[in-house]
């Protein structure tokens, strides 16, 4: 590979469905020929180097008069939760949005790709083509009973985080509180466990980003899949809610999971504010923290494009060769920048949709927090 021609990157989660869905453009040209709004669009991201990634399927909330950014500045914050959101609406929209990524899909002329494994994912990668992993980021559209689950995971549905950070029937997320440990609630509901447990015969990913410490552990209690966490950093760094303590990286390190780094500012500052003027030597700091917890074949990107303060040196999309050469500079060799910029991804999702391998046994810290969680 020339040194000219940007590294490929495969990043963990972006909020693109979100921004078009609520853009005056078509969505499907908006995304194909390029509007230059926010931080993604396929014209751009082949500027940047950015082959693939989790397309998330995200129900919003209403703000309810909430200045969440001005909150966000204070030294210290607390964003009030939204309620928990009712079915038959969040079906509305997230069935809206699933179809938002079909048409894209449909529309592209063979350019993008519904991936629905590792190989497919290679192929994009040597043919140009964008490889997008249907996700969802909060399962308030998916019903009781689960069969909406089967109809998504039939559209290509392949990753699933089971909260955002507000309650819903499956569990509790944690709030965007600073300072503060990811230690906020009580975890999976019985629902949320049989979620998981649907979720591992269908090999869907479950992410872990937005969960609270208690949920995280019983996942890691259910789960015979690599742990992940599509978009988060380092607490030890960042002490926001959330981040993953170096006990949650540790369970994701032996379970052979990965950490996607989350580019929202207010999680990689350590004064957990957001503002777009944090230096990307703070990005590397938690990269280098992760690969020392969870080991050099368990890190990546998680940008949170098109839905998070980014830093202003990456700007959108483009910049993205900006944070490689960075992390050059740093010392990092391309050995080490073709694990974290693709291959990682690519490793743990072929371990995660095409495990073969017997169960394997929980962490012994998620069996002593699941003891001694009500749930």
């Amino acid at each position: 590979m020339s040194r000219t021609s940007p590294m490929p990157i495969f990043d963990g989660h972006n909020d693109v469905l979100l921004r078009l869905m609520r853009g005056k453009m078509e969505p499907a040209r908006a995304f194909l020929e390029g509007d230059n709004i926010g931080h993604l669009d396929w014209p751009r991201m082949k500027q940047g180097g950015l082959f693939g990634g989790f397309f998330a399927v995200y129900v919003p909330s209403e703000s309810g008069g909430v200045d969440i950014d001005a909150l966000m500045t204070h030294s210290q914050y607390d964003v009030p939760l939204p309620p928990q959101l009712e079915l038959a609406q969040s079906q509305q929209i997230t069935t809206r949005m699933a179809a938002l990524l079909i048409r894209i899909e449909r529309a592209s002329n063979g350019e993008v790709k519904i991936v629905r494994s590792a190989e497919e994912i290679r192929h994009c990668l040597d043919a140009g083509k964008l490889a997008a992993i249907l996700h969802i980021e909060g399962a308030e559209g998916i019903d009781p009973d689960l069969y909406t689950l089967d109809v998504l995971y039939e559209a290509g549905l392949r990753s699933i985080g089971p909260v955002w950070s507000r309650p819903n029937i499956f569990g509790h997320g944690v709030p965007f509180r600073y300072p503060s440990t990811p230690d906020t609630g009580p975890g999976l509901t019985d629902r949320g466990r049989e979620l998981v447990k649907a979720c591992n015969r269908l090999k869907i990913m479950i992410d872990l980003s937005h969960l609270n410490e208690k949920g995280f552990w019983d996942v890691a209690a259910l789960s015979d899949a690599p742990l992940v966490a599509t978009h988060s950093n380092a607490y030890a760094i960042s002490p926001h809610s959330r981040n993953l303590t170096d006990k949650q990286l540790a369970a994701i390190h032996e379970r052979r999971g990965m950490v996607g780094v989350n580019f929202a500012t207010s999680f990689i500052r350590p004064d957990g504010q957001r503002n777009d003027d944090t230096p990307l030597e703070e990005m590397i700091r938690h990269m280098d923290h992760l690969i020392e917890h969870v080991g050099i074949d368990g890190v990546g990107f998680g940008s949170d494009f098109d839905g998070a303060t980014i830093p202003a040196e990456i700007g959108d999309v483009r910049g993205l060769p900006r944070l490689v050469d960075a992390m050059r500079r740093h010392g990092y060799d391309d050995a080490t920048l073709r694990k974290l910029c693709y291959e990682n991804w690519i490793g743990v999702l072929e371990r995660t949709w095409g495990r073969l391998f017997p169960p394997l046994p929980p962490h012994p810290e998620a069996t002593l927090q699941t003891a001694s969680s009500s749930g």
